[in-house]
């Protein structure tokens, strides 16, 4: 009798210590999105002055619930220019940095009078996304494309539309991970140039590369969602340093354009794109972002295991991309 008493105690304790402590309660797992929204402008060159191709590359990642609602969220834009000369010469430059990046020296405090810099008005924006649905944070933008009072008051003064559209296509894209609401949202982004001069058969080519990559990071530091994708841009011009470029046509990421992408119909690929994409980030769960750096392997294509499970594309963007994740 009293062992069985006992017994019941025991129970008794240990039902009494689950409710305090929550007996192991799991962590609620999110869904991780990635969008890329860009806008592209173009100059012709001049006598006084060169023509420019200009990318403005906002990318949006979120975590989102099963209700749709935002977690998390984190934005950074990659706004690049490049240049060619009147007499057709492409010209590169030394390096990229996105606005977020760009930190205090973006100058929006020095040069503009801002109260926020550009980084934190877009923190701003962000902390007020957490909890709303797409629907809601459409709202959030006014008819002049900046934010509405509420958006302004929380220090966001800025034009916020392409953040929103950079949202809506995170959200779309979400997918099931293993990521949780303790988790640290972070963003990459990587710009790699490539130019060359325009002449009498040929037109010239100033080509801009961007990868962002998105990652969940728990308290250890180690990936527990991660999505990449990348916006490839060719500004092209003559040999008079006109532009050649459509600015009608829209932008779409290499991720977005899924199987029209080609790599299986004109490649001879077995994965596309996108699936590729895929493999790599569903090889950097449970690394840390220095750890990432060992799915690099010879002339910027993967380590072996890496081009064993399906990503045989260059994966030196996706790499460099995630080094930037402090």
């Amino acid at each position: 009798m009293k062992k069985f008493l006992s017994l019941i105690l025991s129970a008794a304790l240990l039902l009494g210590t689950c409710s305090f402590v929550g007996c192991g309660k799991k962590e609620k797992t999110l869904k991780l999105g990635l969008g890329l929204y860009t806008s592209v402008k173009t100059t012709d060159a001049t006598e006084d002055k060169n023509g420019q191709g200009q990318a403005i590359v906002t990318g949006a990642s979120v975590l989102i619930d099963d209700e749709g609602k935002i977690v998390k969220c984190f934005i950074d834009c990659a706004d690049h220019k490049v240049d060619y000369t009147a007499d057709g010469q492409a010209i590169t430059n030394d390096s990229f940095a996105t606005k977020y990046e760009q930190g205090d020296s973006y100058g929006m405090k020095a040069y503009g009078g801002a109260a926020k810099e550009w980084y934190e008005q877009a923190d701003a924006f962000c902390a007020l996304a957490m909890g709303k649905t797409l629907s809601e944070i459409k709202a959030l933008v006014a008819s002049d494309n900046k934010g509405t009072d509420a958006v302004i008051n929380a220090g966001c003064t800025i034009d916020v539309s392409e953040f929103v559209l950079a949202i809506e296509k995170a959200i779309a894209n979400a997918a099931p991970s293993d990521a949780t609401a303790k988790d640290n949202l972070k963003l990459g982004v990587s710009t790699a140039q490539s130019a060359r001069d325009a002449t009498e058969d040929k037109n010239g080519q100033n080509q801009l590369e961007t990868t962002f990559f998105a990652a969940a990071l728990n308290a250890e530091n180690q990936i527990t969602a991660a999505k990449t994708d990348c916006v490839q841009i060719q500004f092209t011009f003559d040999m008079n340093g006109a532009s050649t470029f459509d600015t009608t046509k829209a932008v779409v990421s290499k991720g977005e354009q899924g199987d029209a992408y080609g790599m299986k119909t004109y490649g001879g690929a077995a994965k596309e794109w996108y699936e590729q994409a895929d493999v790599f980030c569903a090889s950097a769960i449970g690394k840390t972002i220095g750890e990432v750096g060992a799915l690099l392997g010879e002339n910027g294509y993967g380590s072996a295991d890496l081009q064993s499970a399906g990503c045989t594309v260059n994966v030196e963007g996706f790499v460099k991309a995630a080094s930037k994740i402090d």
